[in-house]
């Protein structure tokens, strides 16, 4: 499945090498000085900071780098009042922001939070409900109002405006049909993840990162956005990195834990293993197969990967 966008790349950080506001500066500065387009931040209660503010730090220190979430959970936060946050971060970074939107899935998070872990189908409820809410009070210059089974909006006209129009891009992620379907019908971004319906992101998960799930997953957004399909910008996050001359040795002994062939074990999207020229050739294969352009690079080999994202980006 060929889908004609130039390859871009975003680092996913959730924390400083040491915990100062320099040190984080300087790790956003570096990013934007080896060619990353954007950097994306999770949301969780764990061990990482608070997106919001490091978003406004990461653009201060830079100039041209976007900034994001990769993804906020919908949960969290009252669509009104994210949606006031996003503009905001809008704003101030002179209209660098990507929105990520999330439908939850960590159970970890909402246990030591208090947060009820609503059953999957419930918390999708919800998130197609707060992604119409954001959207709809991002684009409108004049009053909104929402009514829903879960968010009631009254007239309400957000301020700040954000910068872009008809407002920030929209990042939604997730793995399973329904959330995928409503990101294919509101997402400018879509972020091709496993299905966490499980809430821990185990090994369970690994077969739905197989080939044949990731097709899938594709063809589901391509039917729900329907003629929109090529306006749509696909996204995975690389989680698993190994730069290597014997890539094929690793890859067969993985290939049992995604339930594949050690034949297909290389272009499972989570993971990038090989020599740098390996790598680019993979890219270049998935975006022909997957239409995936648009890559997040998660974990300690972001510096590592900045030779390909130098030879692809914008290629």
């Amino acid at each position: 499945m060929s889908h004609p966008r130039k390859f871009r790349f975003a680092v996913q950080l959730s924390k400083a090498p040491e915990p100062t506001a320099r040190s984080w500066a300087e790790q956003a500065k570096k990013a934007e000085d080896l060619g990353y387009s954007t950097l994306l931040v999770p949301d969780h209660f764990g061990d990482q900071l608070a997106p919001v503010p490091a978003l406004m730090a990461a653009a201060d220190a830079t100039s041209t780098l976007r900034v994001g979430t990769l993804v906020f959970d919908n949960d969290y936060r009252h669509p009104l009042v994210l949606a006031k946050e996003a503009a905001t971060l809008d704003v101030l970074s002179g209209g660098r922001l990507e929105l990520g939107l999330g439908a939850g899935w960590m159970r970890s998070d909402y246990e030591e939070s208090g947060i009820t872990y609503d059953p999957p189908a419930l918390r999708v409820d919800r998130f197609a409900e707060g992604v119409a809410v954001i959207a709809g009070l991002l684009e409108s210059d004049d009053a909104f109002s929402f009514s829903g089974k879960h968010y009631t909006v009254t007239g309400h006209t957000l301020w700040p405006r954000p910068v872009q129009r008809p407002r920030p891009p929209l990042i939604l992620g997730g793995g399973g049909r329904r959330v995928l379907t409503i990101a294919g019908r509101w997402g400018d971004i879509v972020s091709i993840n496993v299905d966490l319906r499980a809430g821990t992101g185990g090994v369970e998960a690994a077969p739905n990162a197989s080939p044949d799930a990731t097709r899938q997953k594709v063809a589901w957004v391509k039917e729900a956005a329907g003629e929109r399909f090529d306006d749509i910008e696909l996204n995975c996050l690389i989680g698993f990195i190994m730069i290597t001359d014997d890539a094929q040795k690793i890859l067969d002994a993985m290939a049992p834990t995604f339930g594949i062939d050690p034949s297909e074990a290389r272009h499972v999207p989570l993971g990038l293993l090989g020599t740098l020229d390996e790598m680019v050739e993979e890219l270049q294969w998935r975006r022909e197969e997957y239409g995936i352009s648009y890559y997040s690079i998660e974990g300690d080999a972001w510096e590592q990967l900045a030779p390909v994202v130098t030879r692809l980006t914008g290629t």
